[in-house]
């Protein structure tokens, strides 16, 4: 299935790419290989959703958060492919918590990230290798920051 019409059958708005916080890149292509840089949680707006899980966000703010961070990185693969339906499949994801030292439910903030690609690529393309950290604290004390690795067509 083609992303870009997915995402108008589910009524999804893509916000524009979030600026670069340092001085990086949004993507680099390596073979048939995308890396994408870490993306947080900014609404249209240019608001970003900050806070720490279990010291005042529940998990289903984080759950949000992380969907949120979803639809600013399809943003930036687009503006790095031109187009979402170059993507073949998720390989790999990271997803780091700002979170307390005893919250233990990252994996579940992450799924927010996690099933929206599932929702546009299907569980066989969607779902990759995965990682969910916390961390004492993210760039702007933001709640969620998501990295990701692609395979790519077209290249």
């Amino acid at each position: 299935m083609q992303i870009e019409q997915r995402i108008k059958e589910l009524g999804l708005q893509l916000p524009p790419p979030p600026p670069a916080a340092g001085n990086y890149v949004s993507g680099v292509i390596s073979g048939n290989l995308l890396f994408m840089s870490g993306c947080g949680p900014r609404s249209a707006d240019g608001a970003y959703v900050t806070g720490k899980l279990g010291g005042g966000l529940s998990i289903a703010q984080g759950y949000a958060a992380a969907r949120l961070v979803g639809l600013n990185m399809l943003a930036n693969i687009r503006s790095v492919l031109g187009s979402l339906d170059r993507v073949e499949r998720v390989v790999k994801t990271l997803g780091m918590v700002n979170c307390t030292p005893e919250f233990g439910d990252m994996p579940k903030v992450v799924d927010g990230f996690s099933d929206l690609f599932v929702e546009l690529l299907g569980a066989e393309h969607g779902r990759g290798a995965r990682s969910a950290v916390g961390m004492m604290a993210l760039p702007r004390q933001i709640a969620v920051e998501v990295e990701m690795v692609l395979q790519i067509r077209g290249v």
